[in-house]
């Protein structure tokens, strides 16, 4: 018989971002500062800084499938977070790993475009992302424009986001949260909405306008993982992670000369001094 481990674990299947903002690297980092222990399973490299992406290098479905099973054959997960997958073949290759280690808590951050406009998520992915991996995520995190294309209508308004929630869950997600960023209206107030099969949650906080936000959707998803992981309930975990991205933003690192990373230490500086 195995012993419950002391610590709680989270795995990150997703791409490299070699200017340590966003993917693999932000959630590993988001994994440390929350005290879990973050595993990883890389599905590209990418070549990619401030000013945007250079390059993306794509890992073979083997490769990928390898990884995952490194981790459920020995390490285990409390909880997973899956972000850019880059191709059909690896969403399905994901998706068979998720129902063979039988994780429960799965978190979906459906990476399509970065934050300089790069296409991070071939077109035909995403039939596959909605017919393989949504049936089995915990929660979905997309912003505006992602929900979008997952559900082919325009979101212009509260109730069109709430319409497109609907849509989403009926693809299998048990939970949708929907990320309020990219809001067109331009509000002084973010609101993220929660919505869990049946009502309607909403999250606010103050928009900092900055240009330093590369990785915040990765880093958002990641600390919802990483709560979730814990212990924590959706509604818990959403606050925890609002919170937690609101210190990274308003915090800035201001690194770089375009779409600066956020600051992945700010939330535990912020905590240290209360």
């Amino acid at each position: 018989m195995t012993n419950q481990p002391k610590v709680a674990r989270a795995l990150t299947i997703a791409g490299s971002d070699s200017g340590g903002g966003a993917g693999i690297q932000a959630d590993l980092k988001t994994f440390q500062e929350l005290r879990v222990f973050g595993m990883s399973a890389i599905t590209a490299v990418t070549a990619q800084n401030t000013l945007g992406v250079q390059g993306i290098y794509p890992l073979t479905v083997e490769a990928v499938g390898r990884q995952i099973d490194a981790i459920g054959e020995d390490l285990g997960a409390d909880a997973v977070k899956t972000g850019m997958l880059f191709s059909s073949e690896i969403i399905v290759c994901v998706a068979e790993k998720l129902r063979r280690y039988r994780w429960q808590k799965v978190v979906v951050d459906p990476v399509m475009i970065a934050k300089g406009g790069a296409v991070l998520l071939l077109e035909e992915s995403i039939r596959a992302l909605k017919e393989s991996l949504l049936p089995l995520a915990w929660v979905v995190t997309p912003n505006i424009p992602e929900a979008e294309l997952l559900t082919g209508m325009k979101i212009l308004g509260m109730e069109d986001r709430k319409e497109a929630a609907r849509k989403l869950a009926a693809y299998g997600a048990k939970h949708v949260v929907m990320k309020g960023g990219h809001d067109p209206s331009g509000a002084s107030v973010v609101v993220d909405l929660l919505f869990d099969g049946r009502d309607f949650y909403e999250f606010s906080s103050e928009r900092r306008e900055t240009r330093h936000t590369h990785g915040t959707g990765c880093t958002f998803a990641a600390a919802i993982t990483a709560e979730l992981a814990r212990g924590r309930d959706i509604r818990e975990a959403l606050a925890a992670a609002k919170s937690f991205i609101q210190a990274a933003i308003e915090d800035s690192l201001e690194l770089g000369h375009g779409h600066g990373p956020t600051n992945h230490w700010a939330y535990r500086d912020r905590a240290a001094k209360q």
